[in-house]
């Protein structure tokens, strides 16, 4: 199959060479830049994702630079729209030429990215979104395992919900509860995952004896959670959980509070990832936990700069006036990939070459170990799925204003150190 880029390409050779009446065309100049797109939602509702880009970008350049690497970052936004997404992918590989995309944050940006990369056979590194709803997500067939094929150019890292199930699970035994689990799953890549009867929570919270009430999925951007409050009250649940993006969980939470829901636990993905998400909750904000992928304290450096993830994140506040966020460590760590893709690749501007080199990585990144191909995952994932550790944690209000991140459990991580105990809300 000869993709677009490629048709395109042999167009424009065929002109030229007409043109030339038989002279020989000219080889890729010696030192000609490294062309990588890199898509992310620097608007939007999925902004807070994206707030550390520009930061990682600049330091991204500025060793490249020092070590002698001629490359050309060409930065999109997807808006936090999939439709979006998929149409500047295909603008930085059909009109940017890239030679490697980099994406990152949730399946709506990744997902459509991806496929885009897949249908023009350019290599593409994706992060920030558990691997089940990225590569299952992209499946022609997602609910049918027999049917799942890997893909050819594309390559992600980060946990499973493998991961996040147990992390969750293990910070919820720190806190005596009936087991009664209210679920906020939404109508999205990550809703239809973490929901899911087969891979999603429901059954590994059936085998520990937990019950979930899950009222259904519902669409990003609601502004009336009373049906779910309701079924939750109903159900004396003294645990929620879920999958939300920011202003969907802030509009949750101010509404439970007013309906007089006030469960002992609430552990919520995405949503309270970030500072600001919680600090727009003023105080009710003690207490929530979540999923933690990456902090200050994770014991791992870049391979780029020789940074701790105490210096990156130390860094980032010194620059921006703002909390470190957990999206600076992976969005690095893409940046630190393609690094070591492009000074091994034979040629890195060609394809080929460089799916080769992604797929041979064996690195050790501010992330922790990143290499495809050998991870504890199922043999249909293997070649293109790398994990990455996952600890959970709290957010605690501090005497001076504003919160801190505990790590309140690391059990699937030992190497990072936990921080304190699970505390219930009230």
């Amino acid at each position: 199959m000869i993709n677009r880029r490629t048709l395109l390409k042999n167009t424009a050779a065929t002109g030229a060479l007409a043109g030339l009446s038989g002279l020989a065309m000219p080889a890729l100049a010696q030192g000609s830049a490294v062309k990588i797109g890199y898509v992310s939602p620097q608007t939007g509702p999925l902004a807070a994702f994206a707030e550390a880009d520009n930061f990682i970008i600049e330091g991204f350049k500025a060793a490249a630079k020092a070590a002698g690497m001629n490359v050309e970052v060409i930065v999109k936004d997807s808006q936090s729209n999939p439709n979006r997404a998929a149409e500047v992918a295909n603008e930085l590989i059909v009109q940017d030429e890239i030679s490697l995309m980099l994406v990152a944050s949730t399946p709506e940006t990744t997902n459509p990215v991806t496929t885009t990369c897949e249908g023009e056979e350019i290599p593409c590194i994706s992060t920030v979104a558990p691997w089940q709803p990225w590569f299952i997500g992209q499946q022609a067939n997602p609910g049918d395992p027999s049917t799942w094929k890997p893909f050819n150019s594309s390559f992600h890292f980060f946990w499973g919900l493998e991961d996040v199930i147990a992390v969750f699970t293990n910070m919820w035994a720190q806190v005596e509860t009936n087991k009664q689990v209210g679920g906020l799953f939404p109508n999205d890549g990550d809703g239809n995952a973490w929901g899911d009867p087969n891979v999603g929570f429901p059954p590994v919270l059936a085998q520990q004896g937990y019950t979930l009430t899950d009222p259904g999925r519902y669409q990003n951007l609601t502004d009336d959670f009373s049906a779910q409050i309701n079924a939750f009250k109903q159900a004396n649940a003294e645990i929620i959980t879920g999958v939300m993006i920011p202003p969907d969980f802030t509009t949750f939470w101010n509404q439970a509070k007013q309906q007089g829901f006030a469960p002992k636990v609430a552990s919520i993905g995405k949503a309270i990832l970030f500072p600001q998400a919680v600090e727009a909750l003023g105080n009710a904000g003690h207490n929530l936990s979540s999923e933690v992928w990456w902090t200050p304290s994770h014991p791992f450096k870049s391979s780029l700069t020789g940074q701790s993830a105490a210096d990156l994140a130390r860094g980032f506040t010194q620059a921006t006036g703002r909390p470190w966020t957990q999206p600076i460590g992976f969005v690095h760590a893409l940046f630190e990939v393609a690094a070591d893709a492009i000074k091994r690749a034979s040629d890195p501007t060609d394809s080929a070459a460089m799916v080769e080199a992604v797929a041979a990585t064996k690195l050790d990144t501010i992330v922790g170990p990143l290499s495809w191909g050998d991870g504890p995952l199922p043999p249909f994932a293997q070649k293109n799925v790398a994990k990455t550790p996952l600890v959970g944690g709290q957010w605690r209000l501090k005497d001076g204003g504003g919160y801190d991140l505990v790590i309140t459990d690391n059990k699937t991580a030992p190497m990072i150190p936990v921080g304190g105990k699970m505390e219930p809300i009230a």
